[in-house]
């Protein structure tokens, strides 16, 4: 059992920047393919994204190509997603999570096995 800590979350306002990171408790950060997914009210959770546990796979969603950024810091033992060019849209809790694929990050959310709490960003005009 591994569990997944989230931190970084808070209040933008359009435009601006957040970095979230993601910490496994009791285990190395590499040790897992990580997901990042988010959930805005009354809408299904939905993929962000993510980076194997190779690290040679790394996925985004459309609506978050070019703006996020997913990356290990080894130093910190976490997995990071870089937020950048955020608009209201981008509200939601989001939520890291993990699962031992190798090579390949899944999408969906049934294919992970550990989730985090979730932390709450939220975006203004």
């Amino acid at each position: 059992q591994v569990q997944l800590v989230e931190s970084g979350g808070g209040l933008a306002q359009a435009g601006d920047s957040l970095r979230l990171s993601c910490a496994p408790s009791g285990r190395t950060a590499w040790s897992y393919t990580v997901g990042w997914f988010r959930q805005a009210p009354g809408k299904e959770r939905e993929f962000v994204a993510g980076i194997a546990r190779s690290g040679g796979d790394i996925v985004y969603a459309d609506s978050v190509k070019g703006r996020f950024s997913i990356s290990r810091d080894y130093a910190k033992n976490t997995v990071d997603l870089q937020m950048n060019s955020l608009n209201p849209e981008d509200t939601a809790v989001y939520y890291c999570a993990a699962n031992r694929s190798p090579f390949r990050v899944p999408t969906t959310k049934d294919e992970y096995d550990y989730w985090g709490q979730g932390t709450q960003v939220t975006v203004s005009s």
